[in-house]
């Protein structure tokens, strides 16, 4: 069967199960009354969507046990205002200048574990503890165009902003961060919040282990319509063997993939019959060009490099689970580019001939060598390596050194590296990639208080900030996102960050569960209410 970039079958050949590996998992997981889900992850953080430091393992828990106000629908981003969902509100609308948002909230709603209806109290309190300058909490950033939330009743919550925002849903409501907090369970449980949190999802927190991972039930009083398994486990374990033989052997229902060329292959020899759940597009993998370093500063060097890199072919060594980027907003949302509305000069398809005549023109007639470093994790080095291969042909070394994940972070943050790769995911607010990477304000600094535009567009040259304050001040959807059109031509144009490809986020999944709709889109996580064993 033809493979599909979104949610695909693999018949294969049966592969041994494996027995008695050594995992911290109860051996009779195989109960018709409980999914299990295996994250590459050492062992849970919190579930707590506040908390700081959490791992993409942690926000599959969360997003089980607790609710935003609207939400994407099942297995996909909402990209366009009018696709998004109720959840806890029942309903909202907007000023026509978008700097007002009032919700209504859905009555009779239950938190967990007896404590009491979800007010507008509790909507406030949590959005409050995100404003609140003195309140370190995740996803702060995704909150600061918020001028005041207030609840002129239980049931009504109005949000006043500081400048217009006709996605307010997308960037600030549906995000996990924005979920809803028991104002009173918080307060009473302090730090223990985070491993027994209150929420109002269909699911709560059973027990929180570091060991087991986290034991989810089924809530009985949730709004909503019961889960059609009374139980989930969210398990976690590191080390890609072990997690795939987990699932080989059936211990596992569900584990995360690994996003490296040959993964897909390797497990269609390992289990029959397998079930592969992408999202679509998944991380952003975009190359930055540092503007102060030479020869990086001259643009027919960063030309060079554009037309030596072949995206396509990137692309394909991963199959379904990649595509090509043409600019650094993913074909998937407004405001992304294609090749065809772009003049003949802007569309850089790929001919390392013509990067060659560019580097001669610039003084390198013998080509030129770049040192730069990227992270061991398998996507970052895999693709780098890739990229150092085909910059080869057109006479550009690239001196890489790949180093610790976590080092490679710290360097990036202090300005040492020439050309970063940089791996993020971004649901469909295409402001929120221009603003973390390439506006004047999110700089890097040598001293590490920098932020991502680790290219200094808009310092080391002039950037995209008077078109980037007309997006922002612009209250309508379709001309915002024009604009946005504009700063992607704009980017082609000097080239200070080059989009690279969209790598899809991954599940594998046993075909005895049903997880009850396609996943298309969407973050690193789905629902799993829907979920059952259907064998």
């Amino acid at each position: 069967m033809a493979l599909s970039r979104r949610s695909f079958l693999i018949n294969a050949g049966a592969a041994g199960a494996a027995a008695g590996i050594g995992l911290n998992i109860p051996a009779a997981l195989a109960q018709e009354d409980m999914i299990t889900i295996a994250l590459a992850a050492r062992a849970p953080t919190g579930v707590n969507p506040q908390q700081t430091g959490l791992t993409g393992g942690d926000n599959w828990a969360i997003y089980q046990v607790f609710n935003t106000l609207v939400r994407n629908p099942d297995g996909k981003f909402a990209t366009r205002p009018e696709e998004f969902e109720p959840s806890l509100a029942e309903s909202w609308e907007s000023s026509a200048d978008a700097k007002t948002w009032t919700y209504k909230l859905r009555q009779g709603v239950q938190f967990h574990k007896g404590y009491g209806e979800m007010t507008s109290e509790d909507v406030i309190f949590t959005y409050g503890r995100h404003l609140d300058p003195d309140i370190v909490t995740g996803g702060k950033v995704q909150f600061a165009n918020i001028e005041s939330v207030e609840g002129p009743d239980p049931y009504t919550v109005v949000f006043t902003l500081k400048r217009p925002d006709p996605l307010f849903n997308g960037s600030a409501v549906s995000v996990l961060s924005a979920a809803i907090l028991s104002k009173k369970a918080f307060e009473e449980k302090g730090e223990g919040f985070n491993t027994d949190p209150v929420g109002t999802g269909c699911y709560q927190v059973e027990s929180f282990d570091a060991n087991q991972g986290v034991l989810l039930t089924a809530f009985p009083e949730h709004f909503g319509e019961q889960p059609a398994t009374s139980r989930v486990r969210v398990s976690f374990i590191a080390d890609t063997t072990a997690r795939t033989l987990a699932f080989a052997s059936g211990q596992v229902d569900m584990i995360e993939g690994v996003r490296s060329p040959g993964w897909i292959p390797s497990m269609q020899q390992r289990s029959a019959d397998t079930i592969f759940d992408a999202t679509a597009p998944g991380s952003f993998n975009v190359l930055h060009l540092n503007l102060t370093r030479a020869p990086l500063d001259d643009l027919r060097v960063r030309q060079a490099i554009r037309y030596a890199i072949d995206n396509e072919a990137l692309a394909s060594a991963y199959g379904p689970l990649a595509a090509p980027m043409v600019g650094i907003i993913a074909a998937q949302f407004q405001g992304s580019v294609t090749k065809d509305e772009l003049p003949d000069d802007l569309k850089y398809d790929y001919d390392p001939e013509r990067a060659k005549a560019l580097l001669a023109e610039a003084g390198h007639p013998n080509g030129l060598s770049i040192p730069c470093y990227t992270s061991q994790r398998e996507d970052y080095a895999a693709i780098m390596l890739m990229i150092q291969e085909q910059l080869r042909a057109a006479n550009i070394t690239l001196e890489l050194d790949i180093i610790d994940h976590t080092a490679f972070h710290g360097e990036n943050r202090q300005d040492k590296n020439a050309m970063p790769l940089n791996s993020s995911s971004y649901g469909p607010v295409p402001l929120n990639v221009f603003l973390q990477q390439v506006s004047a304000g999110a700089e890097v600094k040598a001293d590490g208080t920098g932020q991502g535009n680790f290219s200094h567009y808009g310092v080391a040259i002039p950037g995209i900030e008077d078109l980037l304050t007309q997006a922002q001040d612009e209250p309508d959807f379709d001309a915002r996102t024009a604009l946005v059109k504009e700063i992607e031509k704009k980017l082609l144009t000097d080239l200070p960050i080059l989009g690279i490809i969209t790598l899809s986020y991954v599940i594998a999944r046993n075909p005895r569960v049903d997880i009850g709709f396609p996943v298309e889109s969407g973050p690193a996580y789905w629902p799993l209410w829907k979920a059952r064993r259907t064998a």
